[in-house]
């Protein structure tokens, strides 16, 4: 019979059959999709996907590329398409969309009636061919496929059937190019309860003893209670300093336990709480038999575009969140939720049958809203996961549409949830007057033995920083600075630093960005914040008196007349709606009445639930991303949903503070020939920073390296990192954007 091939030669110089190939992928997706009850339809899919390289043209290439190098090209997507659409109907998006991406459903059928009726005899040959290899794709019997009713339910199953698909795809090619196997991770998330609770009491014995530890103890129970509840939506409002940290990991570990759920996937705004919470999860989950039970997988590096240029490397690369506890970043997940490219899809499938642990949930964009509870709502209805939403300023989503009538489970009994913010209440907030300048502020805050000061953006945090440096007095030592200009171990460094410092009694200055005020685990008896949203000036008082040691922490606000801000719609609606409700003669940040009354008016003032018109000066709203939701057409999904409005890049930088230069280097020339792994990836992390995309294309600064990825080959501020103060910014950033 003769011989087709799905994969060129290995380093062992062996070919990858074609029938082995589409029977190994079946045999992974089917097993990733019975998790959510769709492991029939999936395996399908999956023995479909690559029945085009049955084509004799395709052959030849293949052959062709192994001998003289370069790309096999062409398309063979079609004749599995063909066959899985006879089967499947329009699920068998997943298999013409498995290389390019997802395609809408439109320009699928479009595609099945024009393409196919053009070579429908060759098509129909290339089955025949590849048919005579693998009987089993001749079904009589219809696919099983979930009994789903709604719209929204088929693209949410849709996404992950295609999530099965692919990564069962990269893992099938991995091994064949491995010459090996990747081992499914061999815990679950219940398997780390007793890991999580021995390593817990040795965490709190180490610990110096706080005023509010007995609240905190009392946080966890409740969350452990909690946990016996049935699988669907949690909530968890919570005092900032009362252990939300620990209590949602104690929450999720355990109700995973209960209800044998496959892993916890916590989520995250900012990359420096991702960074020091997977540092804390990492103390109580240790590795076992040198296996780690903790992925950190954030923003840092995206190789999900690379898989465009056909490097197999850079697919087998992106994560796919095989681990039982996973840190991660909101824009992380919900950003590949809502894409449509494998290498960003491939680790969705693991949602199902999962704990999602959104905290500081507050920071969801408001202009995405309406999608992410509508995508949270079918993943507790139909795929067994369950959510728990933590915050100390839980926005009223139940307010909005998709969640109205949604049941919900209350950790914390709404009866003692007034009293704990009462009995954590540890700050006094005041208002600086008028409209000062970041150098009049700096003046103050110069002053100050002990000090945070908070600003709105990355131009301010530089500026202030720069000014308090001018100001203060040599012998109270440097004023340190953090934002994502910085690397991720650059922040580490200084954080550990400023802890010291603060441990000890010395003095110290901290000029920031919000990346700090959200979960960042800070102690200062004094906190600047310029004027912002009222639940951003609530989580940044949680950096004042958070052990409780002092009578009263003081939070100043100011509004300086200098200063920026995000210009989005939604972040203006949050500004509005603040200076309705607080400021001076009016309420204050942590006047739960008042947060009641705010978040209704941020909401009603977007008309969250009303379509919005799109174009190229205007940016989608939720409830058009719903209605492209509705009709399948993934690609406007995909561009329409960015929870990050400033187009920013990673970039590697060499900071002093990290000595293996000689690695960073392998790294990188690894990733331009295209074979670096995920160790590699995450090895990276430490030596990276964000950057505006128009400062990536300046070529004297940092060239590209793969993907969305550049090093950075300029100075590096020794304690900004990338000071774009000190670079050349053009008058229109626009011409710069790649």
């Amino acid at each position: 019979m003769e011989r087709l091939w799905a994969h060129s030669v290995n380093a062992l110089g062996v070919r990858h059959p074609l029938e082995d190939h589409l029977r190994g992928t079946a045999a992974r997706a089917s097993m990733f999709g019975e998790v959510f009850c769709a492991g029939e339809l999936a395996g399908y899919l999956g023995l479909c996907h690559d029945v085009g390289k049955g084509d004799c043209g395709w052959q030849e290439r293949l052959l062709r590329a192994e001998r003289d190098g370069g790309r096999v090209g062409g398309d063979h997507k079609l004749a599995g398409t063909i066959l899985a659409h006879r089967q499947v109907g329009f699920f068998s998006a997943a298999v013409y969309g498995h290389h390019g991406g997802l395609p809408s459903i439109s320009d699928l059928k479009r595609t099945l009636k024009e393409e196919a009726q053009l070579s429908r005899p060759q098509v129909n040959e290339v089955i025949e061919r590849v048919m005579s290899l693998v009987p089993e794709l001749r079904r009589q019997d219809p696919v099983r496929i979930p009994p789903f009713t709604r719209e929204l339910e088929f693209d949410l199953l849709l996404r992950l059937v295609f999530s099965a698909v692919v990564d069962a795809d990269f893992l099938d090619t991995e091994e064949h190019f491995q010459h090996q196997a990747r081992p499914a991770h061999p815990f679950l998330a219940g398997d780390l309860v007793d890991t999580f609770e021995v390593e817990r009491s040795k965490l709190l014995a180490d610990r110096p003893s706080a005023p509010v530890d007995k609240l905190r103890q009392e946080v966890y129970g409740y969350a452990v209670s909690a946990a016996k509840a049935s699988p669907g939506m949690f909530r968890m409002p919570a005092p900032t300093g009362s252990g939300k940290t620990i209590a949602a990991a104690g929450f999720a570990l355990h109700h995973a336990r209960h209800h044998g759920l496959r892993r916890v996937i916590v989520a995250v705004p900012y990359i420096s709480i991702t960074e020091q919470n997977a540092a804390v999860y990492r103390r109580l989950l240790p590795d076992r038999a040198g296996i780690p039970l903790v992925l950190e997988h954030h923003s840092g590096v995206d190789l999900d575009d690379a898989t465009a240029t056909g490097q197999w490397s850079a697919k087998l690369a992106a994560e796919n969140w095989d681990s039982p506890f996973i840190v991660t970043t909101t824009v992380r997940l919900f950003e590949s939720l809502f894409d449509r490219r494998p290498a960003a899809m491939r680790r969705l499938h693991r949602l199902a049958r999962s704990v999602i642990v959104l905290d500081e949930v507050q920071a969801l964009p408001d202009r995405l809203l309406i999608p992410i509870l509508s995508a949270l709502r079918t993943l507790t209805e139909l795929f067994g996961t369950t959510v728990l939403l933590t915050t100390a300023t839980q926005p009223h989503y139940w307010s909005l549409s998709p969640f109205q009538g949604l049941p919900v489970h209350d950790v914390i009994p709404q009866a003692r949830q007034r009293s704990l913010y009462s009995d954590l209440r540890r700050v006094r907030y005041t208002w600086f007057p008028g409209r000062p300048t970041l150098r009049e502020v700096a003046a103050k805050v110069a002053a100050e033995r002990q000090v945070l000061a908070i600003v709105n953006t990355t131009k301010d945090s530089a500026n202030l920083h720069h000014h308090v440096e001018e100001k203060r007095d040599p012998a109270l030592g440097l004023v340190y600075h953090l934002s994502t200009r910085m690397a991720a171990q650059h922040r580490r460094d200084v954080l550990e630093r400023v802890r010291a410092h603060l441990a000890a009694g010395e003095p110290v200055a901290v000029v920031a960005t919000p990346l700090v005020e959200a979960g960042v685990d800070l102690d200062f008896p004094v906190v600047y914040r310029a004027f912002s949203s009222a639940d951003s000036l609530q989580q940044a008082a949680g950096r004042a008196n958070r052990e409780g040691r002092l009578n009263q922490g003081l939070v100043v606000i100011f509004d300086p007349c200098d200063g920026g801000h995000p210009t989005d719609q939604s972040y203006n609606a949050a500004l509005a709606a603040t200076r309705s409700h607080f400021g001076p003669g009016k309420a204050l940040p942590d006047d739960l009445d008042a947060l009641a009354e705010y978040y209704p008016q941020r909401y009603g003032s977007q008309n969250l639930g009303l379509p919005a018109e799109s174009g190229p000066a205007k940016t989608p709203n939720g409830a058009l991303i719903e209605k492209w939701r509705r009709e399948l057409d993934f690609p406007r999904v995909a561009n329409g949903f960015r929870m990050i409005e400033e187009l920013t890049v990673p970039v590697i930088v060499r900071y002093d503070g990290i000595e293996s230069d000689v690695e960073v280097d392998d790294i990188l020339r690894r990733l331009r020939r295209g074979n670096a792994t995920r160790q590699d990836l995450r090895a990276l992390q430490p030596y990276i920073a964000t950057i505006p995309r128009w400062l990536a294309a300046r070529g004297e600064l940092c060239v590209p390296v793969i993907g969305d990825l550049y090093e950075w080959v300029a100075d590096y501020h020794p304690m900004r990192g990338v000071d774009i103060t000190e670079q050349t910014i053009p008058d229109d950033p626009k011409e710069y954007i790649l």
